[in-house]
């Protein structure tokens, strides 16, 4: 008995360390290589979700870039950036892979209201908000974002994972 025991224990170690090499293989995959073709056309598919949202609510649809890098520290889902009159959209591929369901349901319209505001120059950041005022919120929402805040909810991206709600 004690030596079935030992079997299965080492079989259950070695299934273990199987899957943890499967999925560290697979995320190395996903950040050395290139963004994935069906990854650009979900993010296209929303990016003019987005654009029609602006048509309809503001008159105009203005596209602005987006960028996929893996330089963004941390678990930064995306940021906008206004240099030199310049706005650019970049979105963390470091977290693409986990949470792209969240990217595409709240953080590109998130951005999409950031760097409009930048546009139209009524982006106001304070201590207070950092730069997610109530009029930054209307313009989320008003692009379609399901969740505009300030920022990521972990608990909620965990929850959107599981089967059961």
């Amino acid at each position: 008995m004690k030596k079935q025991l030992e079997y299965l224990f080492l079989i259950i170690i070695v299934v273990a360390l199987s899957f943890i090499a499967y999925n560290s293989y697979e995320s190395y995959i996903f950040t050395s290589s290139p963004l994935q073709q069906d990854y650009k056309d979900k993010i296209a598919k929303k990016e003019q979700e987005v654009l029609k949202n602006m048509q309809n609510r503001f008159g105009f649809s203005y596209k602005f870039p987006i960028v996929i890098t893996d330089k963004i520290p941390g678990r930064l889902y995306g940021l906008t950036s206004y240099e030199n009159g310049k706005i650019t959209i970049y979105l963390n591929k470091k977290v693409m892979q986990e949470s792209f369901d969240y990217i595409l349901s709240d953080v590109i319209a998130h951005e999409y209201a950031h760097a409009l505001l930048f546009k139209l120059h009524q982006y106001k950041k304070s201590a207070q908000d950092d730069g997610h005022s109530k009029l930054w919120k209307q313009t989320c929402k008003a692009l379609g974002g399901k969740n505009c805040q300030q920022y990521v909810d972990q608990k909620e991206i965990i929850l959107s994972k599981m089967p059961f709600k």
